[in-house]
């Protein structure tokens, strides 16, 4: 079976590249790197015929684009009309249209960019202001209010609505704040100088407070001025990153030099700083941050957190508040919808919990099948009421952007390759949808073909986001290691999307990422002679030391798919210390994990453990409660 997928695939690639050339593409990317002209028109030249041509004209036209005629730009712009390539032209003569305030061309060019930026945005904002659009400053002060440091076309922008009063001094010193909260200390700089000399943060003082918040504040702290007192709240917070009770006890000796809606900012920041180390007190923090007459609002994130502290600490009445008190967008999350409906039935409130369940029911998500099961209803896949015929795919096959999407990914071209994908098939139907998948299946460019079906809106093939390649292979490692299937299954789409030869950014390799010294530990444990890290990548290795491996996180977290989950992703040590002292249901231990990351994994591990279980017809599959269970006690 493998030889002849083999077979076929070296045949689709084949017939792909008949024309011939694609090593082409590589020397004219990296000529244009290197600014090379002479050899970007050489092997432009050669590639006349070749699927990646728009691309070697993209070079050519970027080499010249400060000096090219606005003609000549213009009919690149429509030879490749609607093409990822055009775009990518549009943005770069934008920039420079920007940069040269040549705002007639920019305002009548800009409209049609797809792929835009803070950059170009804020070009065009400065062009509406040039223009005296109304609508412009408003445009300007919302964009603002950011920790992070912008682009100079930004900061242009800034400039000009602040000499208009648009942006007060009240919103200066609230980025301040936002840029000091982020330990964005030189954008903090930056923009204080916005303000007098006499207003503005102490450099010095600054960077004292950086560089050892402890000493700063038991040695060199002072409270005259408001920029004083900033930099103050910025060392605690500092300070708190690393250790709540020495900030909160420095706190209690000065918080008297600080207003009422300044305390309440401090107590927020103390409160949120507690729930990710699971402090019980943070409940309490939360409800002191929020209550009285002035106070400072609360970020999204530290609504989530209130939310989920009292989730925590099983006060529904208080979760119920917490989530009324959320942004009207934020309450519509299918997670608030759902702990929502929850804390309303623990109330007796069983016909506003079920308006709410009821609809969330029908989403395919973590959150949904949760809802389902509230409801007393297991999890069904659609039926797939769309049937996409051979001669679909082959169509699809000969789409333009599909074409050097596979091109791409055939020369390694990974990141070039998802962009041309996502881009060609942005504006798909459903049944569109279903044929690039397909092709990607066909392919075996698997997270394409995934990411893909996901897409779809009302016709869907739950075996298309749910694909399960390597299953010979996988069968083997499986019986020896006594796994479920369905849930490595759900663990590997996550970690992988099933590209064999991916590497994470932390240097994890393979479809079951591991890192090379733990791969190293389970190789040793398995007597695997010769072992060498680039074995990892191989399918079958990767699955045997990683099959092995969740077995052993599995043994040490009770058998719970949950805790190992959790584990494989951050560390046994950490999935251990995030139990309470009390028994904790699943679904709230898997709320409350305190890294983002970890805590979007789980969800996504175990729901897609669901949807695998269905496709692979398991008999006696577990509810995702059940397989969610109850967390033990530490210790």
């Amino acid at each position: 079976m493998v030889k002849v997928l083999a077979g076929l695939l070296f045949v689709c690639w084949s017939q792909l590249l008949a024309a011939g050339g694609d090593e082409d593409y590589l020397k004219i990317r990296e000529a244009f790197r290197v600014g090379d002209a002479t050899s970007v028109a050489h092997y432009a030249q050669r590639m006349k015929n070749h699927v990646l041509f728009p691309y070697a004209e993209y070079f050519q036209q970027r080499l010249y684009l400060s000096s090219a005629d606005t003609s000549a730009i213009r009919a690149f712009l429509t030879r490749h009309d609607g093409s990822l390539v055009a775009d990518k032209l549009r943005a770069d003569w934008l920039q420079l249209l920007g940069k040269r305030q040549q705002w007639v061309l920019f305002a009548e060019e800009y409209p049609n960019l797809v792929n835009q930026d803070d950059n170009l945005q804020c070009y065009s904002l400065q062009q509406r202001l040039a223009a005296s659009d109304k609508t412009a400053p408003a445009e300007v002060r919302s964009l603002w209010f950011t920790g992070r440091d912008m682009p100079d076309s930004c900061v242009a922008a800034f400039n000009a609505v602040i000499k208009t009063g648009a942006i007060s001094a009240e919103d200066i010193w609230t980025r301040i704040r936002l840029a000091l909260e982020a330990g964005h200390t030189g954008v903090a700089r930056s923009v204080s100088n916005y303000l007098s000399n006499q207003q503005a943060l102490n450099r010095q003082k600054l960077q004292a407070a950086a560089r050892d918040a402890r000493r700063y504040l038991d040695q060199q702290a002072t409270f005259k001025s408001r920029a004083d007192r900033e930099i103050v709240l910025f060392a605690l917070l500092r300070l708190l990153r690393s250790d709540t009770n020495q900030a909160y006890a420095r706190w209690h000796k000065i918080r008297s030099h600080f207003s009422s809606v300044d305390q309440s900012y401090f107590m927020g920041n103390l409160a949120y700083w507690a729930a990710i180390r699971q402090d019980t007190r943070a409940l309490n923090w939360f409800m002191q941050a929020t209550q009285g007459k002035h106070v400072y609002p609360l970020s999204d994130v530290k609504h989530a957190w209130k939310a989920r502290t009292a989730l925590r600490a099983g006060n529904w009445s208080v979760l119920l508040s917490s989530i009324d008190q959320m942004p009207a967008d934020m309450q519509q999350e299918d997670v608030w919808r759902y702990w929502r409906a929850r804390a309303l039935k623990i109330n007796k409130k069983n016909v506003e919990a079920n308006a709410l369940l009821i609809p969330l029911s029908r989403e395919y998500s973590f959150y949904g099948q949760m809802a389902r099961e509230e409801l007393g209803e297991m999890l069904s896949v659609p039926a797939v009421e769309q049937q996409i015929k051979p001669q679909d795919i082959q169509q699809m096959e000969q789409n333009p952007g599909l074409r050097r999407a596979l091109t791409l990914y055939r020369l390694n071209q990974r990141v070039e390759a998802n962009r041309e994908w996502i881009w060609t098939i942005q504006h798909f139907n459903d049944a569109q949808l279903l044929a690039a998948a397909r092709v990607a299946q066909r392919y075996g460019i698997y997270d394409r073909a995934i990411n893909t079906a996901i897409k779809t809106v009302t016709h869907h093939d739950f075996n298309l986001r749910y694909l399960a390649p390597y299953r010979e292979q996988m069968r083997t490692v499986l019986q020896q290691q006594q796994l479920d299937e369905a849930f490595v299954y759900g663990l590997i789409r996550q970690e992988s999307r099933f590209i064999a030869d991916i590497r994470s950014s932390a240097g994890a390799i393979g479809l079951m990422q591991l890192m090379p010294a733990t791969a190293k530990w389970v190789a040793g444990k398995l007597g695997v002679s010769n072992f060498r890290t680039n074995l990892i990548a191989d399918i079958n290795t990767n699955l045997q030391l990683g099959t092995y491996y969740l077995k052993h996180v599995l043994e040490q977290l009770d058998d719970q798919p949950l805790l190992a989950a959790a584990a494989y992703n951050a560390g046994p040590g950490r999935a251990k210390r995030w139990r309470d002292t009390r028994p904790l249901e699943g679904a709230i231990y898997a709320e409350t994990i305190p890294f983002n990351e970890t805590r979007d994994y789980v969800k996504v591990v175990l729901s897609n453990s669901m949807y695998y279980a269905s496709n692979f017809g398991h008999a006696d599959r577990p509810t995702l409660k059940q397989r969610l269970g109850v967390v033990a006690p530490k210790n």
